[in-house]
């Protein structure tokens, strides 16, 4: 069986490419398993400072591979649950990554299609993707991948399409903010290319460390806590390696080091 998943470097740039064009890139517990395995090995990888999440082939990613449902729907709730488990780590990693992940969406990005998108820190798209919440048209729910998505559009938006299951546009997934930024076909990969320049500019730590902190501001409850916890990461940052690289490039009107 041909591999469901390339990877491919070009300096500090990894680039992931979801490989069954022939079934949409749709996901089964083999892809799955790939995909976290690939996430881990990338998030040790201190040469890797970004990483591209793409499809092959005339979609992103059309959501279950329909013979993995067959088999799913035949299973016991034990190995449902566990095959659940599976694909929430696979979000949760691709979540957490601790590099910036940007997301080149085309075609169709169904179920857990959206789910990869909305896990990476920047989505573009091109006018011509559809994206669908289709789960409850099976009698089921985009259970594992709400916390991302809800995170993406807000709970307010996740209600209506939860529910629906309505295919909607990427101009839709733009307006409730699914993706960043629309561009024509032809213009996806220097779109692409535009985002990885403006994170290979930023510092290492700081570009890979700022969805962490995006994350604990969002769900702090302690405001007093919060702003002890920022004033130490600021104070910290500013005198650590990368900071004095930084501020001292900066007041000496030069590049700094880690830009090539």
């Amino acid at each position: 069986m041909p591999a469901p998943l390339t990877l491919t470097r070009h300096g500090a740039v990894a680039r992931l490419c979801l490989d069954r064009p022939t079934l949409h890139n749709a996901f089964d517990a083999a892809l799955i398993a790939e995909l976290t395995a690939a996430l881990d090995a990338l998030a040790g990888d201190a040469g890797v400072r970004v990483v591209v999440l793409e499809g092959r082939g005339a979609s992103f990613s059309a959501g279950a591979d329909l013979n993995w449902m067959r088999a799913m729907a035949a299973a016991d709730e034990g190995a449902n649950r566990d095959d659940a488990l599976a694909l929430a780590r696979l979000m949760r990693t691709l979540d957490r990554l601790p590099k910036p992940t940007i997301a080149r969406v085309h075609g169709a990005a169904f179920g857990g299609g959206v789910g990869l998108v909305a896990c990476c820190d920047i989505a573009i798209g091109v006018p011509e993707a559809k994206f669908g919440l289709t789960e409850s048209r099976l009698g089921l729910l985009p259970a594992v991948i709400s916390p991302y998505v809800i995170a993406a559009i807000g709970s307010r938006q996740a209600r209506r399409w939860f529910a629906t299951a309505e295919i909607f546009d990427a101009a839709e997934a733009l307006r409730i903010g699914l993706l960043h930024q629309l561009v024509p076909a032809d213009e996806l990969d220097a779109a692409v290319d535009r985002q990885v320049a403006l994170l290979l500019k930023a510092a290492p730590f700081a570009s890979a460390d700022a969805k962490r902190l995006v994350r604990e501001v969002a769900t702090a409850t302690d405001a007093d806590r919060l702003d002890h916890d920022n004033a130490a990461l600021i104070a910290a940052l500013r005198v650590s390696p990368e900071g004095q690289e930084g501020l001292g490039a900066f007041l000496d009107k030069r590049a700094p080091g880690w830009v090539e």
